[in-house]
C-alpha cells in the first residue's frame, strides 16, 4: 500500500482541530482505526451479537468461531508454538497483572525477588510491587545509562539464587529505544530466571516471533496496533500456563464445579473467565491484516526512515532540546523531550491549537521521570499513516511554539 492508500483509510485523518487539519501524533498512547476495523466491529455487533462458548444456536456459534479464529490469527502473528499459549485479556495490563498474580501465587515464597526496569511502564511495574506486597517478596530494579539504553551489564550483578521472573519492555513508551530483549532472555535462561516481556510498544514497531525471542510471557494491547479497545494478548509458555492458578474464577474457566471442589477448563480457557469482549476480539483479525500489511510496504518503511531521521536531526540540533533516549541506531519514530524554561503542557496546549496532537506529563513513567530528573515530557509517536510532511509541520509548529512560550 502506499501512504496515500493508508491514509485513505482512516477518516479520521480528515477531522479539523480548531480549523486546522488534525495531526495525530499520539500513536504511542493509541492508534487510530482503518475503516476494515471498523466495519468488522459493526457486524459483529449488528450480525453476529451472541455469547460464546456456550449456546448452540448459529448466533453463538458464528461468535464462538469469530473469536477463536482471532487466536489462530494472533499465533500466527506472534509465531506461537500453540493457539493454547494466546490468552485473551482486556490489554496489556490485564496480562501483566494476570502473571504477576498467577505465576505470583505458584512460584513466589517470602524473600524471593522479581527484577523490573527503571524505565518501565507503571503497569510493568505496580503489579509487580502488588505481588511483592503481598508476598513479602523484594522488588530489584535495573537501572539505563545516560543515554537511554538498559544498564544490561548490571543484571549480572541483580540476579540471584532468589530471582523467580524478570519483567521488562520491548520498547520504552517514552524512550523509543529498543531493547536487547533477546539477550536478556538468553542470560536470565542461563540463570534459570524466566522472562516476561511488555510488548505494549514492541508489537507495534517490531516482528515479533515468541519462540525466536524464548521469552516466557509476550504482553500487547491490541488498541496500539488499529484494532478495538478492550483487546489484549498474553503469550505465555504452555510450561508455565499450566502450572499457574487461574487469575479470576467464574463461567467458563472451568472443568467442574462442586461445593466438593472445582477444577478448572484447560488453557487458554482457565485463564478467561466470564464473558468475554465477543465483540471486539475478532477486530484482531483486521488489524493484523492491516500491519502485515503495512510491513510488506516499501513506501511506508522508507517514509517511517526519513520521519526518523528528520525529527531526530531537528531535535538533537535544537540547544533549546533536550532528547531523551538518544542512540539513533537502536530507536523507533517515538520521541520524548524537554524544551529548557518552556512547561511541556503549555507547549502541548500550543500545538494542540495547531492541529497537532501530542502527548505531555509523565507518560506513566513516574519512576523514569525521577531517575531523569524532570517532572514530565512531551512525545510525539508516529504511525504508518503519518507523512514526512506532517513531521516538518510539526517542527514548524514546534518553534512557533517556543517563542510564544519563550
Amino acid at each position: 500500500m502506499s501512504i496515500s492508500e493508508i491514509r485513505a483509510k482512516f477518516p479520521i485523518l480528515d477531522t479539523k482541530v480548531y480549523g486546522k487539519s488534525l495531526v495525530y501524533l499520539d500513536n504511542a498512547a493509541s492508534a487510530q482505526r482503518p475503516v476494515s476495523v471498523v466495519r468488522r466491529w459493526e457486524q459483529l455487533v449488528n450480525s453476529e451479537n451472541a455469547n460464546i462458548h456456550r449456546a448452540v444456536h448459529k448466533l453463538a456459534a458464528d461468535a464462538t468461531e469469530a473469536y477463536e479464529q482471532a487466536r489462530d490469527c494472533v499465533r500466527d502473528f506472534i509465531n506461537a508454538a500453540s493457539r493454547e499459549e494466546i490468552v485473551f485479556t482486556s490489554g496489556a495490563t490485564a496480562s501483566i497483572n494476570l502473571v504477576a498474580f498467577s505465576f505470583g501465587e505458584a512460584f513466589i515464597k517470602p524473600g524471593d525477588e522479581v527484577i523490573v526496569s527503571v524505565a518501565e511502564h507503571h503497569s510493568n511495574i505496580v503489579p509487580w510491587q502488588m505481588l511483592c506486597q503481598r508476598k513479602n517478596a523484594v522488588l530489584k530494579v535495573l537501572d539505563i545509562r545516560e543515554n537511554g539504553e538498559l544498564a544490561i551489564d548490571e543484571l549480572e550483578k541483580l540476579i540471584s539464587q532468589r530471582t523467580k521472573i524478570v519483567a521488562i519492555s520491548h520498547i520504552s513508551n517514552v524512550l523509543g529505544l529498543v531493547n536487547p530483549v533477546q539477550e536478556i532472555v538468553r542470560f536470565c535462561h542461563s540463570k534459570n530466571v524466566p522472562v516476561l516481556v511488555d510488548g505494549a510498544q514492541g508489537i507495534v514497531h517490531e516482528t515479533v516471533d515468541v519462540q525466536a525471542l524464548d521469552c516466557d510471557f509476550y504482553a500487547f494491547s491490541g488498541h496500539k496496533i488499529y484494532a478495538a479497545t478492550g483487546t489484549g494478548v498474553l503469550y505465555g509458555k504452555k510450561r508455565w500456563l499450566d502450572q499457574m492458578p487461574p487469575y479470576m474464577g467464574g463461567g467458563e474457566m472451568i472443568h467442574s464445579v462442586s461445593f466438593a471442589g472445582t477444577t478448572y477448563a484447560p488453557l487458554p480457557g482457565k485463564f478467561e473467565a466470564g464473558t468475554q469482549n465477543f465483540n471486539a476480539v475478532p477486530t484482531l483479525i483486521p488489524a493484523i491484516e492491516f500491519v502485515k500489511a503495512c510491513r510488506s510496504s516499501q513506501e511506508v518503511e522508507e517514509e517511517q526512515a526519513k520521519i526518523l531521521d528528520y525529527v531526530y536531526t531537528k531535535l538533537t540540533n535544537d540547544n533549546r532540546v533536550t532528547l531523551y533516549g538518544v542512540p539513533r541506531g537502536n530507536k523507533v519514530p517515538l520521541f520524548s523531550f524537554a524544551v529548557k524554561g518552556v512547561h511541556h503542557e503549555d507547549l502541548a496546549l500550543i500545538l494542540d491549537k495547531m492541529g497537532i496532537a501530542t502527548r505531555s506529563g509523565q507518560m506513566c513513567a513516574e519512576p523514569l521521570m525521577d531517575r531523569l530528573g524532570v517532572t514530565g515530557l512531551l512525545r510525539i509517536s508516529f504511525a504508518p499513516y503519518n507523512t514526512l510532511d506532517e513531521a516538518r509541520y510539526f517542527i514548524e509548529c514546534l518553534h512557533k511554539a517556543i517563542g510564544m512560550l519563550l
